[in-house]
C-alpha cells in the first residue's frame, strides 16, 4: 500500500505541475507531423493483464505496420519531434496517467508487448509479472541508448531477444524480489541524473 500511495501522490503531482509542458508537447507533436498527439500500444502488466500504454507519438502514423516492435538506430519512422522526445524521454511522461489508473508504477520493470513476454522463460515470467511495470527501472537507465546499440547489429531482432532481453529480465527479477520505496527513490534519482548527463552538448539543462 505505501508504494501505491507513493505512486498516486507523485503521479498526480507530476501531472499537475507538468500540465503546461504536456499541452505544449502535444501541440508540437500534432504540428510536426500528421496524426494524433498520443501513441497507445498494448502491453503486458501485472499478473499478465493487458493494458494500453500511453506515450507521446514519436513516429509517423501506421509505423507499427511498417516495421518491428523495437526501434533500431536512426529509424526512418521517427518524426523530427520524435527524435528529441525520445532522446530526452519526454515521450514517456503521459505514462503518469497509466500510473494513476493502476496499470503501472513510477518504478518497476518496463512493460513489454505480448510478443516478447511470450519469450520469457517460465522460471522468471511469474516473478517479473508479480509487480506493476514501471516508467523507469535499472534496465531503462543502462539501456537508454538501446536503439543505437541495435542499430549497430546486423540482426537487431535476434540481438534484442538473445542479448538484451535476458539482461532486462535479470534486472526485473531482482527488482521483483527486493523492491523498496528507498530503492525506488534511488532509481528515480539515477534516471534523472542519467538524463541530465545525456543532455545535448552546450545545453543549459533548463
Amino acid at each position: 500500500m505505501p508504494k501505491r500511495l507513493f505512486d498516486l501522490f507523485f503521479a498526480a503531482l507530476g501531472l499537475l505541475l507538468l500540465a503546461p509542458v504536456l499541452l505544449a508537447v502535444a501541440l508540437w507533436v500534432v504540428w510536426d507531423s500528421p496524426g494524433p498527439a498520443f501513441f497507445r500500444q498494448q502491453r503486458v502488466g501485472r499478473a499478465g493483464r493487458l493494458f494500453r500504454i500511453v506515450k507521446f507519438r514519436t513516429m509517423h502514423p501506421r509505423a507499427e505496420a511498417a516495421g518491428p516492435a523495437i526501434t533500431v538506430g536512426a529509424d526512418a519512422r521517427i518524426t523530427r519531434a520524435g527524435h528529441w522526445l525520445r532522446r530526452t524521454k519526454i515521450d514517456e511522461l503521459p505514462q503518469l496517467f497509466n500510473v494513476l489508473l493502476g496499470h503501472m508504477s513510477l518504478v518497476g520493470p518496463r512493460p513489454e508487448v505480448p510478443h516478447y513476454v511470450a519469450l520469457y522463460p517460465d522460471s522468471v515470467r511469474d516473478l517479473v509479472l508479480s509487480v506493476r511495470p514501471g516508467i523507469t527501472d535499472r534496465a531503462s537507465i543502462e539501456f537508454r541508448d538501446e536503439s543505437t546499440l541495435l542499430g549497430q547489429s546486423n540482426e537487431p531482432e535476434p540481438t534484442y531477444v538473445e542479448q538484451i532481453l535476458p539482461i532486462k529480465l535479470r534486472y526485473a527479477a531482482e527488482y521483483a524480489r527486493s523492491n523498496t520505496l528507498w530503492g525506488d527513490l534511488k532509481i528515480i534519482i539515477s534516471t534523472v541524473a542519467a538524463l541530465w548527463n545525456d543532455r545535448p552538448a552546450g545545453g543549459t539543462g533548463t
